[in-house]
């Protein structure tokens, strides 16, 4: 069943949650200007080449930014608010580009059962200001006024577009009219944008191919205005960038000739660049990824699994080859305040939140009592957040200080196998009891997904079904990044199982690494830039190999927890791996190099 409400917000509401107020309490970086980090980074001649008027523009189909209003679906929308919020703090021109959906998906459990509901919300609640309509244009049908907002942060800001009937997000068939037009909306709109503010980009990331009518846009203008069209493909090319999160080109979205002729190309005016695109379709079918691939000379994957893995060719058939940027976190949004200027006081992380040449050595100084005094900080962060949250009975839970807590938290999707360490539910009794342990699963089962959403019922019927695990296992309703936050500062052991080769990087892993937290995973994403990878991993030649592993490394993880020296140990080892690995500044700093060169 789904339910809509509204969501009054208005500006007179002096409400802000830990998750608003932590993501506003930075340390002070004390970063004179973006040059200065150019220099650490050993590209100062970026002065030149971006500036207000020509900045880094970062096309996206979903951001996750609670406290900006924009709360997307999962982790691309987390990576791409984190995108922008390192931007920010360095100081560097960035724009954000994406649709601002009017009604944000919200979960609960009703008799062991999801459902879900949407709230309205409106851009000006969240302090952006209205400028302008721009038209997007469909055959035979009246123009689609997009209303553009914007928000400037810092150095930083958000175009957004939207109108009252351009739906949820990724609303309908993957490969239907209306997520056709949300594309184009996003493309030749947010373009549109820039234009309506005087910005010219000075590259372009596109954050997969649903994001390519930005590129379409920027072709279309410049052989508008004189340019001659192979000429144009090569100017635009040189200045995009394809960041792929999907491993197969087969999953792919693809349209056909008949769609393309009706939403896409009335809002192109080249003639010659529309005879292009139709050449490229192939059986009347064309893949975004296919256009995507001509029009970006730069293309990455998010790890170096990822980038290793992706199958993917061009319109010839030859494979293409991505580079490999690894996914990372803004530190002061997902590490605990008093955890980050402990790695700053160390001398782990410097004042851009890139790690320091000699940080493997200052790990020693962390401590099992720095570690368990922290955590202590972030259990009772974690409470407060789920003081006004409920299980899936609809009660408060509220973890003991004393308890170890281990956690699976992210997107409900077959890959991530979260029913794993429910197939064996007396061993899971045994560890939870011996370690005096509690489990909290969290997480949203994607609207038109009845096979999880069956496997989600069934997890919490077995958990039911036993009286010792209904009061140690614990389903947290309406999984967002606040809650992220909360598990990722309180809890003790995260837990992570992707099959793989199905994960393209993850950085809810990341967030837990940082936290000083134990974790089990699965050798796959970004989890697998490290081989071996430093983690508790999970491993196995068959499924059932895997699942004794799991329960293997969760019995050895109670046994850590108990020790000091273990805990130091296992600690600083995830660490000497991950540090370079989890910084967001790092991310920033691999994409400008790729991106500009030298």
């Amino acid at each position: 069943m789904i339910k809509y409400k509204h969501k009054n917000n208005s500006k007179g509401k002096a409400v802000e949650n830990y998750f608003e107020k932590i993501n506003r309490r930075r340390v002070g970086q004390n970063i004179e200007d973006v040059s200065e980090f150019y220099e650490a980074i050993e590209r100062a001649n970026l002065t030149k080449k971006l500036s207000p008027e020509r900045p880094y523009v970062y096309f996206t189909m979903e951001v996750y930014d609670k406290s900006n209003g924009i709360k997307g679906g999962g982790g691309l929308g987390v990576l791409a608010a984190d995108t922008r919020r390192v931007a920010e703090k360095l100081e560097i021109p960035f724009v954000c580009v994406t649709p601002f959906y009017r009604r944000e998906l919200h979960q609960s459990i009703h008799n062991l059962d999801q459902r879900e509901e949407f709230i309205s919300v409106n851009p000006e609640d969240f302090g952006f200001e209205y400028l302008d309509d721009v038209e997007i244009y469909t055959e035979n049908m009246p123009p689609a006024r997009l209303n553009i907002f914007q928000k400037i942060l810092g150095s930083t800001r958000f175009l957004t577009m939207g109108e009252s009937n351009f739906g949820e997000l990724y609303a309908g068939d993957g490969s239907g009219d209306h997520r056709l037009y949300q594309e184009v909306s996003l493309g030749f709109g947010g373009y549109k944008a820039l234009k309506m503010v005087g910005l010219k980009p000075s590259v372009i990331q596109l954050n997969e191919t649903a994001t390519i009518f930005a590129a379409v846009a920027r072709l279309d203008e410049l052989v508008r205005n004189g340019m001659n069209l192979y000429e144009a493909i090569v100017y635009v090319r040189k200045h995009t960038l394809y960041t792929n999160h999907t491993l197969v080109q087969a999953a792919e979205s693809e349209f056909s000739f008949d769609q393309f002729n009706r939403i896409v190309m009335p809002n192109i005016e080249s003639s010659a660049l529309k005879t292009w695109i139709f050449g490229l379709f192939r059986n009347d079918r064309l893949k975004l990824s296919t256009l995507t691939i001509e029009l970006a000379e730069a293309k990455n994957g998010v790890s170096r699994l990822h980038a290793n893995v992706a199958d993917y060719h061009d319109i010839n058939g030859d494979k293409i080859k991505f580079k490999a940027i690894t996914n990372g976190i803004d530190l002061p949004t997902w590490v605990l305040p008093e955890i980050l200027e402990d790695f700053r006081n160390k001398d782990i992380f410097d004042k851009f939140d890139l790690p320091t040449e000699n940080y493997k050595e200052n790990l020693a100084k962390i401590s099992a009592k720095d570690i368990r005094d922290f955590r202590k900080i972030g259990r009772r962060k974690l409470n407060q957040i789920l003081a006004h949250r409920k299980d899936q009975y609809g009660h408060v839970v509220q973890i003991p200080e004393n308890a170890m807590l281990f956690d699976f938290k992210r997107r409900f999707v077959s890959y991530k196998r979260p029913w794993m360490p429910f197939e064996n539910m007396e061993e899971l009794r045994r560890i939870l009891r011996e370690n005096n342990a509690h489990y909290i699963l969290a997480g949203k089962v994607h609207q038109g997904d009845t096979e999880m959403r069956a496997t989600l019922n069934s997890v919490l019927s077995k958990i039911e079904s036993d009286d010792f695990l209904r009061e140690r296992v614990h389903f947290i309703q309406d999984y967002d990044e606040e809650l992220g936050l909360a598990l990722a500062v309180g809890s003790d052991v995260s837990i992570n199982v992707p099959i793989v080769g199905l994960e393209a990087c993850g950085t809810s892993f990341m967030k837990d690494l940082a936290n000083l937290k134990m974790l089990i995973s699965t050798a796959d994403g970004g989890v697998a830039d490290i081989s071996p990878a430093p983690c508790l991993e999970v491993s196995g030649a068959n499924y059932n190999d895997e699942l004794k592993s799991l329960y293997l490394q969760m019995n050895r993880a109670g046994q850590i927890f108990k020790d000091d020296y273990l805990l130091e140990k296992q600690i600083r080892k995830q660490l000497k791996g991950y540090v370079p690995v989890v910084s967001g500044s790092r991310m920033m700093k691999d994409y400008l190099r790729l991106i500009f060169g030298k």
